[in-house]
């Protein structure tokens, strides 16, 4: 019986370890694609909004792959305690990281557009925002991977902070709505744009209370911006 319980839960692991590095290969590619949109934005360049586009069905079908390996392995092992908290926070930040994905599409989308448009300036303002959330996936990614909860904690106060720049900017936008009119479709698009940034910096934040969560066992999702974890 003993061989059999540690054969039992070598393969648990394994199969732990695979849906893991899926689960990091998706999260690599959707900070890519992000990345790759913006570049799209910035260098008014249509075929990374392309690519970004294509590329999407990798990172849906990422995700499809780590929901079935995560209910396969419950199934098959009825994991407790921490390696089920490791399993069903594994298939919540992939879900997370799809929503992602799908902010990428969108800014891809809509770069692709104001490429066919007229430059204004102003698209240079989206620049630090894409750092502020583009820094927030990595780190929460990083955070999860690491079960590092000091790095986790942290990303709450970071999307804050995303969120006042995103506001400050979504307002100065639209005053160069009523100065510009003749481009007023080109800074609409790029509130919308900054929007997917925004809510990309929430689902940076969702995937650092996932870190918490399967560190230390602790749901500080509907706390406030203190867990008792850090003070």
């Amino acid at each position: 019986m003993p061989n059999d319980s540690h054969h039992i839960l070598t393969n648990f692991q394994k199969a732990l370890n695979t849906t893991r590095e899926d689960l990091l290969a998706m999260a690599n590619r959707t900070r890519h694609n992000i990345d790759l949109a913006m570049r799209g934005l910035l260098e008014r360049n249509p075929d990374f909004c392309a690519q970004v586009i294509a590329d999407d069905e990798e990172i849906d079908h990422l995700e499809m792959k780590i929901d079935k390996e995560g209910m396969q392995t419950m199934m098959l092992y009825q994991p407790v305690a921490s390696d089920l908290r490791s399993l069903v926070s594994i298939m919540k930040v992939a879900s997370n990281l799809e929503r992602v994905a799908d902010q990428a599409v969108s800014i891809a989308k809509r770069a692709r557009k104001i490429s066919k448009s007229d430059e204004v300036p102003e698209v240079r303002l989206v620049e630090p925002i894409h750092q502020l959330a583009a820094s927030l996936l990595h780190d929460s990614i990083t955070a999860f991977a690491e079960k590092d909860v000091s790095l986790a904690l942290g990303i709450r106060d970071r999307d804050d902070e995303l969120d006042t720049a995103h506001k400050r900017l979504v307002k100065a936008l639209t005053k160069r709505m009523e100065e510009d009119t003749p481009n007023i479709r080109v800074y609409l698009d790029l509130v919308f744009i900054v929007r997917f940034l925004e809510r990309v910096g929430d689902h940076a934040k969702n995937i650092g209370e996932e870190a918490v969560f399967v560190a230390s066992a602790q749901d500080i999702r509907h706390k406030g911006n203190r867990s008792k974890l850090d003070g």
